[in-house]
């Protein structure tokens, strides 16, 4: 849904929000409802009702009152059953995401909810039939669709652009934990994370894939490592250390519905790398490749061009014909890793307030949760898994 803005100026609605979360995803979830309206034309009011987070009331009420929550709660099972709530917005940890969520769509709310939808499969697949079972709207947070340039590379393979797909490779690396001395913190622990790398970062591209080329998995082989085998609880604490539950590392080959092939890998080890969220898809016409660090550009190499002006363009996706607009900015000015945010929810809103269908949704989420479940226990038997 490439709309960047409505035609319709009236606002026909208020679309009450409340929050859980208020770290790094609560940041984002709450600067994008606070935005969306100011760079698009809603068919909707947003109302920021209210946040809630387990933190002192000192610590909660300075966040509402940074962001623009009207008020805050300390349990979100109050949060989910207030009637003056439309929207629930999930950004917590994994292993909250399913309870919050049944009870949110229980009480008739609107679901949004960060990725991966869910620490297991099983869960994911309960959250994806609760959901179905409505006439609710839900949305599974998969934030790199919204980047312009991910967008248009999804524009240009239904185009035909570059063929037949066959080979995806995709790598998504970071280094923020990867020495020892960084500490314990939710993301190393699997009853909380569910996994490591794998489902934090390699979800990401999992969905991307799925999102540009429309290619469903057929079959996986991974394997996972954890290279900090243990952390220190804290950083003035680095002789106590606790036992380090998830995967540093996750690679694996696949196999697409269409007989194409895959390489991914996920890694938190890899030191100078921030953000390295990059695909690259392979096709028999030609072949463009993304990257976050560089994420309002697409490269694209057209093999029917003549061989002396052969090479890989690289696409400026600023322009108010890419997909979204390019942006809120005019053209050439690009956007953040916060506007895509923005973008999504924007989009999100709009579709609650026409009654339209929405994408990335917990179908979505589902799907993807397939693949992770798919790697972890291909890795654990040594063996190919079937999707």
């Amino acid at each position: 849904m490439y709309e960047k803005k409505s035609t319709t100026s009236k606002q026909q609605k208020e679309i009450r929000v409340g929050l859980v979360g208020h770290m790094f995803m609560g940041v984002a979830h709450s600067n994008a409802y606070r935005n969306a309206g100011i760079w698009n034309d809603l068919p909707c009011a947003v109302s920021m009702q209210a946040v809630c987070a387990k933190d002192t009331e000192e610590n909660l009420s300075a966040f509402a009152k940074k962001f623009g929550w009207q008020s805050y709660e300390r349990e979100w099972k109050i949060l989910v059953s207030r009637e003056d709530i439309d929207l629930i917005s999930v950004a917590v940890p994994g292993n909250l995401h399913k309870p919050i969520v049944l009870e949110a769509l229980k009480n008739g709310k609107h679901v949004f909810c960060e990725k991966p939808l869910a620490n297991t499969l099983a869960d994911a697949k309960a959250m994806y039939d609760a959901a179905i079972d409505t006439s609710l709207a839900h949305c599974c947070g998969f934030s790199y669709r919204f980047c312009p340039a991910q967008a248009l590379a999804k524009e240009m393979v239904n185009q035909g652009r570059i063929g037949n797909v066959n080979h995806v490779f995709a790598r998504y690396a970071q280094d923020w934990p990867s020495s020892p001395d960084f500490p314990m913190v939710w993301r190393f622990d699997k009853t909380v994370a569910g996994s490591g790398s794998l489902g934090d970062i390699c979800a990401h591209s999992i969905d991307a894939t799925r999102f540009i080329t429309g290619l469903n998995f057929s079959k996986v082989i991974g394997q996972m490592k954890t290279v900090i085998k243990e952390r220190p609880l804290s950083a003035g604490q680095l002789k106590a250390k606790q036992p380090v539950s998830v995967d540093d590392v996750a690679q694996f080959l696949c196999e697409f519905d269409n007989g194409a092939t895959g390489c991914f890998e996920a890694t938190r080890m890899a030191p100078g790398r921030k953000n390295y969220n990059y695909i690259e898809v392979n096709g028999d016409a030609g072949s463009l490749f993304w990257n976050f660090e560089e994420q309002n550009y697409l490269y694209y190499y057209d093999k029917k061009k003549p061989v002396p002006e052969q090479g890989f363009s690289k696409i400026n996706a600023t322009h108010e014909l890419h997909p979204y607009g390019g942006g809120p900015w005019p053209q050439g000015h690009g956007i953040g890793y916060a506007d895509t945010f923005v973008i999504e929810i924007a989009n999100f809103l709009t579709a609650i307030a026409k009654g339209e269908s929405f994408q990335p949704n917990f179908l979505d989420g589902l799907e993807c949760q397939k693949v992770l479940d798919a790697v972890e226990r291909s890795a654990n038997e040594n063996r190919w898994i079937d999707i």
